[in-house]
C-alpha cells in the first residue's frame, strides 16, 4: 500500500469549511473508512487584530473556500468525498484531483515535517531567518516537543535569550 495516502485540496461553498469537515469526519467513522480517509482539515492562522486599544487574537481561514484531505484516491473514498453536503468537487483538471506534491504540502505547513536539530546544548549556532539573521549565538535551552530553541546572543554588550524554530539556525 503507499504511504499513508496523498493531501488533495477539495473546494466548497464559502463559509462550508467546517461544515464539510466534521460531515466528512462523521462519514468516515459511520462508514469505517478510516483506512481510505485520514485527515481532514481547515488550515487556520492566527491574526492579530487591535480594536479599541485591545490586542485580540482570531483564528482565519487560510484558504476560504477549501477543506483540504488526506486519503488514498479510490471510488469509493471520491465518492463519499465528492458528495459530501457543501463540497463542490476536487481542485483538479477535468474529473481527476490531483494531489498535492511533497513541496506543496510543505509550503502550506499542512504536515509538520520532522526537523531534525543537527545542534546540542552549548553549540555555537548562526541564525539563519527571523529578525536576530546572521547573529551569532549559544544554544541554551532545546524543546523537541515545540520544536524550538533558546539561543543567547550579544547585544548591545549584553547576553540576551531569543526563542527560535529548529530551522531558524544552522549549526557553526
Amino acid at each position: 500500500m503507499e504511504e499513508r495516502g496523498k493531501w488533495y485540496v477539495v473546494h466548497t461553498y464559502s463559509g462550508y469549511e467546517n461544515k464539510v469537515k466534521a460531515n466528512i469526519e462523521k462519514i468516515v467513522e459511520n462508514r469505517s473508512m478510516q483506512e481510505v480517509i485520514f485527515e481532514v482539515k481547515v488550515p487556520m492562522e492566527e491574526q492579530v487584530e487591535i480594536k479599541n486599544g485591545k490586542k485580540k487574537v482570531t483564528q482565519k481561514k487560510v484558504f476560504p473556500g477549501y477543506v483540504l484531505v488526506k486519503m488514498l484516491m479510490t471510488d469509493e473514498s471520491w465518492y463519499v468525498v465528492r458528495n459530501t453536503r457543501g463540497v463542490t468537487g476536487f481542485v483538479g483538471p477535468g474529473s481527476k484531483p490531483v494531489p498535492l506534491t511533497d513541496a506543496e504540502v510543505k509550503a502550506l505547513g499542512v504536515e509538520k515535517m520532522p526537523v531534525k536539530l543537527d545542534a546540542a546544548l552549548g553549540d555555537h549556532v548562526k541564525i539563519t531567518s527571523g529578525p536576530f539573521e546572521s547573529f551569532i549565538g549559544i544554544i541554551q535551552e532545546i524543546n523537541n516537543d515545540k520544536r524550538k530553541i533558546k539561543v543567547l546572543v550579544s547585544m548591545f554588550g549584553r547576553e540576551t535569550p531569543v526563542e527560535l524554530e529548529f530551522v531558524q539556525i544552522e549549526k557553526l
